[in-house]
């Protein structure tokens, strides 16, 4: 099942006995546990029958044995068992798949990495009809704005696409913190009121006009003078502006403009170009100018450019240079 459709399964108050949640991306993990946490019990059923349980701290037997207790004076309890990955006896969970307590709703919190699938105890989890098993992957990077456009419109709030795309370039995958941003400007709005650029550089101390997003814009443009008074910030501001993250933004984008490149020739419909690229239609335009500026060669070469200053930003081949240095280095050399 998709994250959407347990979501709407649990509001709905359709709940299964087991559920499996795991993967490397916990901010998914933890958004359906504590929909679950918040929503099965009324709250002045919780005292008694709601257990939350730590892998660190248990054995599988511990987790089965609570889960085959009744209810005391309700219809059911509810099990949460965080960092179920730290449980070194897993395996033992399989007899309680088969023969679980109908009474019972047994969450498995399972984050930050892939379960073994040649184990039999997943296969049988994967397959029964009385769990619901959901693996939470990574975003990839030109995913981040449009999660950030539907998390603010989960909320209740809109946000400009080139506020979504600062606050995705400039605090990477982890979503867990680009929602605690996102909840931070919300403070700051009413309900159904858009979180644009200015509010973005006020609260988070993102700079609008000094950002990631903004270096890949001049860099497309070639715009020189733009392009290195933006390196010269993030120079004077280096633990704000982590050269890798900002390799991270131009890797994603010229990658994603070779593609473009090869996938003009063969689509026309500029909305199918975008949906290719897994990109907000309002983000084209930088792939169609950039396509004028910078040709599929020398895409591959930037691609290859990019991965050799990232090795030397984490000291592969680098007898020292600071970072502002190399990203003064790798922009020349990109836009020349």
């Amino acid at each position: 099942m998709t994250y959407d459709e347990i979501r709407r399964d649990i509001k709905a108050q359709k709940y299964k006995p087991i559920y499996f949640l795991c993967g490397e991306e916990p901010f998914f993990i933890d958004s359906l546990t504590r929909l679950l946490e918040d929503n099965i019990l009324p709250e002045e059923e919780k005292a008694f029958n709601q257990t939350v349980l730590y892998g660190n701290d248990i054995t599988m037997g511990t987790v089965t044995d609570t889960a085959r207790r009744f209810p005391m004076m309700a219809e059911r309890q509810v099990v949460i068992v965080r960092e179920a990955q730290n449980i070194r006896d897993f395996d033992n969970l399989t007899p309680y798949i088969d023969h679980f307590q109908p009474a019972t709703v047994l969450v498995l919190a399972y984050k930050n990495k892939k379960p073994d699938q040649r184990k039999s105890v997943f296969k049988k989890l994967k397959s029964s009809s009385n769990c619901v098993y959901f693996e939470s992957a990574k975003l990839y990077d030109n995913k981040i704005p449009e999660w950030i456009t539907g998390y603010c419109k989960e909320q209740g709030y809109r946000i400009t696409a080139k506020a979504a795309g600062i606050l995705a370039d400039s605090l990477g995958t982890d979503l867990s913190r680009i929602a605690n941003e996102i909840d931070k400007l919300a403070l700051h709005l009413a309900k159904g009121g858009e979180i644009n650029e200015a509010l973005v550089e006020e609260h988070t101390g993102i700079s609008k006009d000094f950002n990631s997003f903004e270096l890949r814009s001049a860099i497309i443009r070639k715009d020189y003078v733009k392009a290195n008074l933006i390196v010269n910030y993030f120079e004077s501001n280096p633990k704000n502006n982590p050269l890798v993250l900002i390799i991270g933004t131009l890797f994603s984008y010229f990658l994603n403009l070779l593609t473009y490149h090869y996938e003009k020739r063969k689509v026309t419909n500029q909305q199918e170009i975008a949906k290719i690229l897994g990109i907000n239609p309002y983000f084209l335009k930088e792939y169609t100018e950039g396509g004028k500026a910078y040709n599929a060669m020398k895409c591959a070469k930037i691609i290859s450019l990019l991965r050799e200053y990232d090795m030397m930003s984490k000291g592969v081949g680098n007898a020292g240079t600071a970072e502002g240095e190399l990203l003064k280095e790798l922009v020349f050399k990109i836009m020349h």
